[in-house]
């Protein structure tokens, strides 16, 4: 599987503009031969929306701007952002991600933990997702997380137990403290949660990060793949646009398991009986 990971600088609150972005890097990557596409969080919007949530809000069942990616998926598989309300479900916002192929979604994440605290403020805007679960693609099951979600590593775990072979992060993190190796140093946490949860998961970790600034904030890019066995295969630039691309072999889910049997050996009934007795146990 050939996927690029387009690190775009999305326009605040300008859907017209993020669509071209979207449209142009698509063309990029298919004169690379790429069979997926992976944007950033909120690539349809940008990230600091505040009060603009309301006015930058679609349903992916009515929306002409996703009818448009739908249909270029017939060709390339598509990953990206958007602010999402449908109409089963009229007032409520979520930063959600689709995974477009052959023309159809075939998977919508809603972000599950939203940070607020400090400069983030997404509970003020957003509703919480309720679930992780992975979805049947043409290269095996796969799983997507948004950018805190990946912070929690419950929420691999939940797509690694669901059979997940690669894992999906978009993301729109900003970098904070310097580093001696010209990024920011919080980049180096999301580098090794991608090591980690490739090399205990057994499965390929595609991280999209986001650039540009918004409000102040410096996004910081740096996106990343890492292999099964928690190697790194490539990372993006900090800082600056780039599409990043790679061409994966999807065999070596198949050896990492083989060789480290992980997989084999867990027990998530276990997880859950603990799981169910820890919040039982719990008192207000």
């Amino acid at each position: 599987m050939r996927v690029v990971l387009a690190q775009t600088a999305p326009r605040l609150g300008n859907i017209k503009k993020n669509l071209e972005l979207h449209l142009q890097a698509i063309e990029k990557a298919r004169k690379e031969k790429a069979d997926l596409i992976v944007f950033p969080e909120l690539s349809l919007t940008g990230y600091k929306l505040r009060d603009l949530v309301e006015t930058v809000t679609v349903d992916p069942d009515r929306s002409k701007e996703i009818r448009e990616l739908k249909r270029l998926s017939k060709d390339i598989a598509l990953v990206f952002g958007f602010v999402e309300e449908r109409e089963a479900e009229k007032g409520l916002f979520y930063n959600s991600a689709a995974f477009c192929a052959k023309g159809k979604i075939l998977h919508v994440h809603r972000k599950v933990f939203l940070p607020t605290f400090g400069l983030f403020e997404e509970l003020r805007f957003f509703a919480p997702g309720r679930n992780f679960r992975t979805f049947e693609t043409p290269w095996g099951k796969m799983g997507l997380m948004i950018c805190r979600d990946f912070l929690h590593y419950n929420a691999s775990y939940l797509l690694y137990a669901g059979g997940a072979e690669t894992m999906i992060v978009i993301s729109a993190a900003p970098g904070r403290g310097l580093s001696g190796n010209k990024g920011f140093a919080s980049s180096r946490m999301w580098e090794l949660m991608g090591e980690a949860m490739g090399r205990f998961s057994q499965a390929f970790v595609l991280y999209c990060n986001r650039v540009g600034l918004e409000d102040g904030v410096a996004f910081a890019g740096g996106s990343f793949i890492f292999n099964p066995m928690g190697q790194r295969l490539a990372q993006a630039a900090y800082f600056q646009p780039e599409l990043l691309v790679r061409e994966l072999d999807m065999n070596e889910v198949r050896k990492a398991r083989k060789n480290w049997p992980f997989k084999r050996d867990d027990k998530p009934e276990v997880t859950l009986e603990a799981l169910q007795r820890i919040v039982r146990g719990y008192v207000d």
